[in-house]
């Protein structure tokens, strides 16, 4: 029973593992007992966190990766093969951005940039994964999408929503062509969550007021209740859940008109 519950010994990659919610990805599949290598851009902050994480007993290594650059994904899966004997169970294609501007600002150069780092990097990184995880003979793949692939999201953000709304699709595809591979697919797609990306957003009191509003909850979430069902996608116990877009959002989506 406990075995269905329990990452022991797992190898696991996270992608954008230093901060918000690819921290608390890696600090709960640490906690499970997985064997965690993660990759951010800064040398320094990743430095940090590993000590951090040694600290508390958890095996974890990272690497400098600008996900981005297709010779960077390479160095870092080359990487991850070699630390793992060319096996890995989780991959959780976490790092993501946004360009804030309304849709008729937007530059080819913007465009190129955003579905560069959000979609490619893990439409990329899932190929270059593939062989590893189907060494492992039970991989798991979670992509962390957004509720803006769902819903609406009135400014700022039709080419994020975009590339969230191609990876939901990307992740029904793969989990049908890969699951002869014994590859389960899913993705998360959260609402407001209190991260450094969105701290600007909810400092200002109006966003903050609709936040509340649209929200049954009526609060926004924290990375730990994200990084808690990333991690369920992860363990053997839920092994007949794939192609799945899970929202972790407080019932935003499935939120209507309220009656008074």
């Amino acid at each position: 029973m406990e075995k269905r519950w329990s990452l022991q010994g797992m190898t696991a990659l996270v992608t954008g593992g230093t901060k918000g919610i690819g921290y608390a990805v890696v600090d709960e599949l640490a906690a499970l007992g997985a064997i965690v290598h993660t990759c951010a851009r800064n040398q320094e902050q990743l430095n940090e966190r590993i000590r951090e994480w040694n600290e508390k007993g958890f095996k974890v290594t990272g690497s400098v990766c600008d996900v981005s650059s297709d010779a960077e994904r390479e160095k870092l899966m080359e990487e991850v093969s070699s630390r793992f004997d060319g096996k890995l169970n989780i991959l959780v294609n976490n790092a993501g951005t946004n360009i804030y501007k309304a849709t008729l600002d937007y530059t080819a150069e913007d465009f190129t940039s955003l579905m560069n780092t959000n979609l490619q990097s893990a439409f990329h990184l899932s190929q270059l994964a593939h062989p590893l995880l189907k060494a492992s003979g039970a991989g798991k793949i979670v992509f962390m999408s957004s509720i803006t692939s769902v819903v609406s999201i009135n400014t700022q953000y039709p080419l994020y929503s975009a590339s969230k709304g191609a990876m939901n699709q990307l992740t029904r595809n793969l989990a049908c062509e890969w699951a002869k591979d014994n590859i389960r697919v899913n993705a998360v797609a959260p609402w407001f969550i209190r991260t450094p990306l969105t701290t600007p957003s909810l400092d200002d009191e109006n966003i903050l007021k609709e936040v509340f509003n649209r929200t049954p909850m009526k609060r926004v979430g924290e990375p730990g209740e994200v990084s808690s069902v990333v991690a369920f996608l992860c363990l053997p116990a839920p092994g007949f859940l794939t192609g799945q877009v899970i929202c972790i959002d407080g019932g935003m989506s499935v939120n209507g008109f309220s009656m008074g």
